[in-house]
């Protein structure tokens, strides 16, 4: 059976038929699915039967692994795999963002695998940076293409220090016991497709050269482009399923409507190269080593 695919909104999203994802997959079912991923940015793979080793041998067909994160503790047994559920973590996933881009090369794919589903709620938004990046008025394009950004972990929580409790504090500490500071271009170019998008999100806390508060106002104002809904998939899980995703050209959200009800899904990511910019020009480390993480894609 040859490879379906079969798209779920006009700007982001498809779902993959005719490939079982839980055997090794061909050079040619590897071409068809990257080929898939440069398009449609987000894949999903309905009845998947994998565990985490299956999770991990599917993310290798698309290059080397980073561990689970470079501050967050991963599955027991697993230093590849990172637990995204209901009991930890909820506070930072419930922001717009782009998987670790306050380190020098972040990840390039991410794969989401549905553990455990809550019985209403729990969707996660996954939103195109190119097509948001198209949507600029010319002026604001020629902005955003001069433009670099200062993406750190040490990040402007949306919930203040006195609402939150012992155990989110500590969540919160271990998340930043490693401080990380990059500066990445607003503007990046995806070095498969030479496509053009907006590459900020919720790590990204300063437009290098301006204050703080003239910076949000300017993310504010490129990232309402990102989170128009036309640019969103909404993804609803189902049991046994697995979202591939396209982390250098896409945002994405875990929405928080699932009245505290399990919710587990498994991450593992696939290492990614140093962002380029419009004129050729890499992303730079400020702050943070993180060799411990990740490799360097070629």
């Amino acid at each position: 059976m040859s490879i379906e695919i079969s798209k779920v909104t006009a700007n982001i999203g498809a779902r993959v038929l005719g490939v079982d994802i839980s055997k090794p997959l061909d050079e040619e079912q590897v071409t068809a699915i990257r080929e898939a991923l440069n398009v449609h940015k987000a894949l999903a793979f309905d009845d998947v039967h994998l565990d985490d080793e299956g999770q991990q041998a599917f993310a290798r067909h698309f290059g080397d692994l980073t561990t689970a994160h470079p501050t967050v503790a991963a599955v027991d047994g697993a230093p590849n795999v990172l637990p995204v559920d209901s009991e930890r973590g909820r506070g930072r996933a419930n922001h717009w963002h782009t998987d670790v881009t306050f380190v020098l090369n972040p990840p390039q794919a991410s794969t989401l695998r549905s553990i455990t589903v809550p019985p209403y709620g729990g969707e996660t938004l996954i939103a195109s940076s190119a097509a948001a990046y198209r949507d600029l008025p010319a002026p604001l394009r020629a902005l955003a293409d001069t433009l670099w950004a200062e993406h750190t972990n040490d990040y402007d929580y949306a919930v203040p220090d006195e609402q939150i409790d012992e155990e989110q504090a500590a969540q919160r500490t271990q998340f930043t016991s490693i401080k990380f500071r990059t500066a990445h271009p607003v503007v990046r170019v995806h070095p498969l497709t030479g496509e053009r998008g907006l590459f900020i999100g919720g790590f990204a806390q300063r437009i290098v050269g301006l204050s703080v508060g003239e910076s949000r106002k300017l993310l504010d104002l490129f990232q309402s482009y990102v989170t128009r809904p036309e640019n969103i998939l909404r993804w609803r899980w189902s049991p046994n399923q697995l979202v591939l995703f396209d982390n250098r050209i896409t945002q994405h959200y875990a929405i928080d409507n699932y009245d505290g009800r399990p919710r587990r899904l498994h991450r593992v990511t696939v290492a990614g190269d140093v962002p380029v910019g419009i004129e050729g020009k890499e992303s730079h480390s400020i702050e943070g080593d993180a060799s411990h993480y990740t490799s360097v894609a070629g």
